[in-house]
């Protein structure tokens, strides 16, 4: 069994559509998995979800910003870039958002849930809005994974690509697709790949090239508001 898990699009189609293409080429997958952060930052959260559109079979997931552009549609968004991204997408896009689920649990072919299972989340099984990052404690961890258990939890949220194990788990932040913060300005996603003889789990970390020049063209000519800002966070690539 192989699952790809991929988060945190944030309105970059055309990073988006690199890691459709090399999901095209290292498949075929028994699932794809979208881990939510669809469309707000970035200058395409329309095409975005047009591509998502397309992959009917992809399971995808809902994230903060979603469920934040869910609740303020209607109203005159909470900050200019919100209200960009509800113009962009309109009432069909926010009905697409708010139907969105929390999480996915899968149990592998001979495996036992939970303890075998993989489960994906947006930033942690519980919420989301705590995030679980490489510099914390195995006790601050605990806390915020509290009594959620699987042989694998995948997650994006923080944008920093890490691995983690505790307490017979594997924690596993697939990065971002549209904006990585981990210093590394590459699309990045996750396989998780189940060996039914052993009982295990592995994950391929894959990272891509940025389609950088192109980004910054469709930056300028989108009408997103402050879109040097939008260009000069994206090549920082951090916090």
């Amino acid at each position: 069994m192989r699952i790809a898990v991929l988060s945190d699009i944030h309105g970059f189609s055309l990073a988006f559509q690199t890691v459709l293409d090399d999901l095209e080429r290292s498949g075929p997958f028994d699932e794809v998995i979208v881990a939510g952060d669809l469309c707000e930052v970035g200058p395409d959260p329309a095409g975005v979800l047009t591509l998502l559109r397309r992959h009917p079979e992809f399971t995808v997931l809902t994230g903060n910003t979603d469920r934040d552009l869910v609740e303020d549609a209607g109203t005159s968004g909470s900050n200019g870039g919100e209200r960009f991204v509800l113009a962009q997408i309109g009432e069909d896009g926010v009905a697409y958002l708010a139907n969105l689920v929390f999480s996915r649990r899968i149990t592998p072919p001979g495996g036992t849930p939970p303890s075998d299972d993989l489960l994906a989340v947006h930033a942690n099984p519980h919420n989301l809005e705590d995030k679980l990052t490489p510099e914390m404690s195995d006790r601050a961890l605990r806390e915020v994974i509290g009594d959620a258990r699987a042989a694998v939890i995948t997650f994006g949220h923080h944008h920093v690509a890490f691995e983690r194990r505790l307490d017979g788990m594997l924690l596993v932040d697939v990065s971002a697709v549209g904006n990585p913060k981990d210093g590394d300005l590459r699309c990045k996603y996750g396989v998780f790949t189940w060996d039914e003889t052993a009982g295990t789990w592995s994950v391929e970390q894959r990272r891509l090239p940025y389609p950088l020049g192109e980004t910054e063209d469709q930056i300028r000519s989108s009408g997103l508001p402050d879109p040097d800002k939008t260009i000069r966070k994206l090549r920082q690539a951090s916090y």
